[in-house]
């Protein structure tokens, strides 16, 4: 079921990008594996999928290391600071970086590592307060600061858009984040790339492909409703 899940969502992916005239290999499917066991993942595996996220910097490890290192690893829910140690040398990318005392743990740890960690902002576009992330306004201050940083290179943006039954209506907040990114681009900022938009997840990644996306976090479509007892 997992496999099959894994191949129908990537086929809506590529739907939504020929929608957009976008190539299919622009927009990278994230397979958000959080709570789910390491049978299911293989499962997955086997359809092809080769990107896994994570929330939880505990369940990233123990899966890191029961499967092959050829998978690439985001950690996309929140990071403490306490907590990064532990995954700097182990991620492809960083989602929720959202404070300058954060990326400065980063930074410390890649260092100690001799690993160089690249992130993506978090933005707190629809500005809810049960959600991380940097406000629309504070972002490219931030940018700024992080980017003087070593051992870290800023990629892009991500954000959590609100849970809606009709996906159009978090259209605009994917628009806010592309043209964000493409503002803060054009300011030719040092070690920042703004090439990576990390947005839309299971019930509205079409159309942030749409508008933009380059990558998607797809849980729920893949792995079915997630257990949270365990």
């Amino acid at each position: 079921m997992v496999a099959e899940n894994y191949r129908d969502v990537d086929r809506k992916v590529g739907e939504a990008c020929a929608r957009s005239g976008r190539k299919r290999e622009e927009v990278t499917l994230i397979a958000v594996s959080k709570t789910k066991p390491v049978e299911m993942i293989r499962e997955a595996m086997d359809a092809g999928a080769e990107v896994f996220g994570e929330n939880k910097v505990q369940e990233l490890c123990d899966k890191y290391d029961q499967l092959p290192k050829t998978l690439h690893w985001h950690l996309i829910g929140h990071l403490q600071r306490n907590k990064v140690k532990y995954i700097v040398d182990k991620v492809d990318l960083i989602h929720s970086v959202d404070s300058l005392r954060l990326a400065e743990e980063i930074s410390k740890e890649a260092e100690k590592k001799q690993v160089d960690v690249n992130i993506l902002i978090e933005v707190n576009v629809a500005q809810e307060e049960s959600k991380f992330g940097v406000s629309v306004e504070e972002t490219e201050n931030l940018v700024r600061e992080i980017a003087k940083l070593p051992h870290i290179h800023v990629l892009g943006l991500m954000t959590i858009a609100p849970y809606v039954t009709d996906p159009e209506e978090n259209r605009p907040v994917f628009r806010t984040l592309k043209k964000l990114a493409v503002d803060i681009k054009m300011k030719n900022i040092d070690n920042v790339r703004m090439d990576v938009l990390s947005m839309g997840m299971t019930g509205d990644y079409q159309v942030a492909i749409e508008e933009g996306a380059t990558m998607v976090r797809v849980g729920t479509g893949i792995f079915g409703e997630r257990n949270y007892s365990v």
